[in-house]
């Protein structure tokens, strides 16, 4: 594709001097809490692709990029290892080795949470020292996997994580954010238990689980396209943790940024343009590994998904790029990365 050189470079000028303005306004609109550990943790969280080589090894290198990506884009932190980052597919050791570069990336610049869900809770616990010793700022963790579904199970399995290192821990309410607030607010009685991550739409139920808890707690979004709605409940919700965040970036904080400045309709256009690369990356394709091919697009190769996903072709790919160049905010991700 021609590009017109002396446009291209001041139109990535312009995206990155819009970047951080946004980080300025966002850091000035941010809410006060008494808790320390709540302190400076609003704002927009990249849900962070775990990149792998062509031989499915782990991409160190390339996560640093990520993270600075990230960081110009005015996120206020990342997420490590989750379900968009193939946690449960990685061994304990290559997370720890994800953990340990991302800090070394961040040099204190970003915050920093931990997903250390695992289907054996004694490794979630040992990742969870294992990021403390890192350098995360958090923890997190989904329910029991498989095993362990009643709630006394769910209990102890938050319990041995939160209980594991002093750092703050962020309940992951994932898989359609199912939320009890009867059932769930003892959960936050737990060691270190801060807030929650809620990938769900049903947010008058996190409402009423923050009403239920008489005492402070951060919680932010996780389904993408929900994110404007989410923060309406602006007594609730501090920010996002999702997926396309890795790609627009820009686009996610500036949605925080208007909605804390109660410019709900400005948020809204720029929600309904984040749609449109929703629905493109997620939905469109059959395949899941063809939202890491929105980062190769980008700039920022993040490899093929591990197995059990089925890998893309390169006549997928071509397919896949020839249609992202018609939408206008991965064009100008494509050129914040490229800067």
């Amino acid at each position: 594709m021609e590009i017109n050189r002396r446009g291209f470079i001041a139109g990535a000028a312009a995206t990155g001097v819009a970047a951080v303005s946004a980080a300025k306004e966002v850091r000035e609109a941010a809410r006060v809490f008494s808790d320390p550990a709540l302190a400076g943790m609003e704002g927009v969280y990249t849900a962070l692709f775990t990149p792998f080589k062509p031989d499915l090894g782990l991409n160190e290198d390339m996560i640093e990029r990520l993270v600075e990506f990230g960081i110009a884009n005015g996120v206020r932190g990342f997420y490590l290892t989750g379900g968009t980052g193939e946690g449960l597919l990685m061994s304990v050791e290559e997370r720890a080795r994800v953990y340990a570069r991302a800090a070394k990336a961040a040099r204190g610049r970003a915050k920093l949470i931990a997903h250390v869900g695992c289907v054996n809770t004694d490794d979630a616990v040992a990742l969870a020292r294992l990021a403390a010793k890192a350098g995360c700022d958090w923890v997190s963790s989904v329910p029991p996997v498989y095993y362990g579904q009643k709630p006394d199970d769910v209990y102890n399995h938050y319990k041995l994580i939160s209980s594991a290192t002093d750092l703050p821990f962020l309940i992951y309410a994932a898989n359609g954010g199912n939320v009890d607030p009867a059932r769930d607010v003892r959960y936050f009685d737990l060691p270190n238990v801060k807030g929650m991550k809620y990938t769900g739409t049903t947010f008058y139920d996190v409402q009423r689980l923050k009403r239920r808890l008489g005492r402070e707690a951060i919680f932010f979004s996780g389904s993408d396209q929900h994110m404007t709605a989410a923060m309406a409940f602006a007594d609730v919700f501090s920010g996002s943790i999702g997926t396309v965040q890795n790609v627009v970036s820009a686009a996610f904080v500036k949605i925080f940024r208007l909605m804390r400045a109660n410019d709900v309709l400005a948020a809204a256009k720029v929600q309904e343009e984040v749609n449109r690369v929703v629905e493109f990356v997620c939905h469109t394709f059959p395949k899941q590994c063809l939202r890491k091919a929105a980062m190769r697009y980008i700039g920022l190769d993040c490899g093929q998904f591990r197995h059990p996903y089925e890998a893309y072709t390169e006549a997928e790919y071509a397919d896949f790029a020839a249609k992202a160049d018609k939408i206008a905010l991965l064009a100008a991700a494509r050129a914040s990365a490229r800067t």
